[in-house]
């Protein structure tokens, strides 16, 4: 990566030096053939000031020694004087342009170039009294003369700036880069590097995936180390009471007792191992579940309904009221989330206690209520419920017959619903746990 920041700072550099003497010595020479014209236009009016058809032989010898061609053309385009050349042998000058604009406006100018010479005849020419025009003439060398002469000192300051760019190249790429191999090397430690004020936001993005990924990874391994904590009991169960059938340990009276235990212990596996399955396909950024409108009064009627055996078991009165409310979601993820929350708290009630399961629409949004009279979640337990086997009364929660997987899961479900959920827990009183849908977000993610 250093290598390639540091090559491209030397490309850019490279292209702008190219640039910048090309316009350096365009420039340049625009200023040159700006000064030209104004020496041609001064010594232009000098001599229109002379009557140069009555100087004598001496002064019109004077023109030959300068280096400025001088011609007077009639307003026919016949040349009547020129100091260089045989007037009689030279073309009509009435198309030339400076001769043009010169019998037009009073004065003209143009620059005609000779490929072969590499040579530029700058010309300036003005209208005199009498009708003719006064053209003077420099002969000079063109831009690429100009260039071709100058090579060998831009040569020497390409070199010079070309060394500078490296220099200077390589110390920004080590300030670009250095903070990024240090926060490659040492991204575990607590200190921050201390950066330019445009890598910050990127630095921070590194830092923030960092953090979430140690905090995933470490919720991969409380997951797994408790999973096989779970698994482990009710399997220690089974094999146990399995083994003292199968050794002849057990009475005839003790075997069916052992039969009902091995029972009860498989049912609490599999449901655990269903729990578990479960929360891996919400996990999944892949997870697909199709989405219809469903009548969620309906669905949560038919759990309520279904859950009314297992409240009477744990001596639970179940009521359900609401009115037809429709989301679209899963109908799946529905049935799930209802019947978890009222398992939960059916589970976690005293006894000859209450469940009031509801479902309405309120201001454009379905809302969802399990609220039950059970023993409360203490304040300082609240935020963590919803964490994968956590458990408030852990010896209570295995009597039960609980997972310590079904909050899980139902955060998992209101999170891919986009919907809302609120807890309302007091020890000893109840919780309530509200599940706000919003119309507007009708697509499962």
């Amino acid at each position: 990566m250093k290598k390639k920041v540091y090559l491209l700072l030397i490309e850019i550099a490279s292209i702008a030096m190219l640039f910048t003497l090309i316009f350096t010595c365009f420039i340049f020479y625009k200023g040159f053939e700006k000064q030209v014209f104004l020496d041609l236009e001064t010594t232009a009016h000098l001599y229109a000031s002379l009557d140069i058809n009555y100087l004598s032989g001496t002064e019109k010898d004077s023109f030959l020694k300068n280096h400025i061609r001088v011609s007077v053309i009639n307003p026919e385009g016949i040349v009547i004087y020129d100091n260089n050349e045989d007037v009689s042998k030279m073309d009509n000058h009435a198309d030339r342009e400076e001769i043009c604009d010169a019998l037009k406006s009073g004065q003209g100018k143009a620059v005609r170039r000779s490929a072969t010479l590499e040579k530029s005849l700058f010309y300036y020419a003005i209208r005199l009294d009498d009708g003719n025009v006064l053209r003077v003439a420099k002969e000079t060398n063109n831009i690429l003369s100009i260039f071709y002469q100058s090579l060998p000192v831009f040569a020497v300051i390409v070199v010079v700036l070309f060394f500078l760019c490296m220099q200077v190249a390589r110390y920004f790429t080590r300030k670009l880069i250095e903070p990024i191999e240090y926060l490659a090397t040492n991204l575990d430690k607590e200190e921050r590097v201390n950066t330019y004020p445009e890598l910050t936001p990127f630095m921070n993005m590194i830092y923030k995936q960092h953090e979430d990924i140690l905090k995933a990874a470490r919720m991969r391994q409380d997951f797994t180390a408790n999973v096989s904590h779970e698994l482990k009991t009710p399997l220690t169960s089974i094999s146990g009471y399995s083994e003292l059938i199968e050794n002849g340990m057990a009475a005839n009276e003790d075997v069916r007792r052992f039969a009902g235990e091995i029972h009860k212990n498989s049912s609490r596996l599999l449901t655990l191992i269903n729990d578990i399955i479960r929360l891996s396909e919400l996990d999944s950024a892949n997870v697909s579940q199709l989405s219809e409108k469903i009548n969620l009064y309906q669905v949560a009627e038919t759990c309520v309904n279904m859950l009314q055996l297992n409240a009477e078991k744990h001596h639970v009165k179940l009521f359900f009221s609401g009115e037809p409310s429709y989301v679209i979601a899963s109908k799946e993820m529905m049935e799930e989330l209802v019947y978890n929350l009222c398992d939960n708290a059916i589970r976690y009630n005293n006894e000859d206690g209450m469940v009031f399961v509801s479902v309405h629409t309120k201001e454009g949004r379905v809302v969802l209520t399990v609220k039950d009279t059970g023993i409360g979640i203490p304040k300082e337990h609240q935020e963590r419920v919803f964490e994968r086997f956590y458990r408030v009364d852990k010896s209570r929660s295995k009597s039960t017959g609980g997972t310590g997987l079904g909050l899980a899961i139902v955060k998992h479900i209101v999170a891919q619903v986009n919907a809302q959920m609120k807890l309302v827990s007091e020890p000893g009183k109840g919780t309530t746990i509200t599940v706000i849908f919003d119309l507007e977000k009708r697509t499962i993610q």
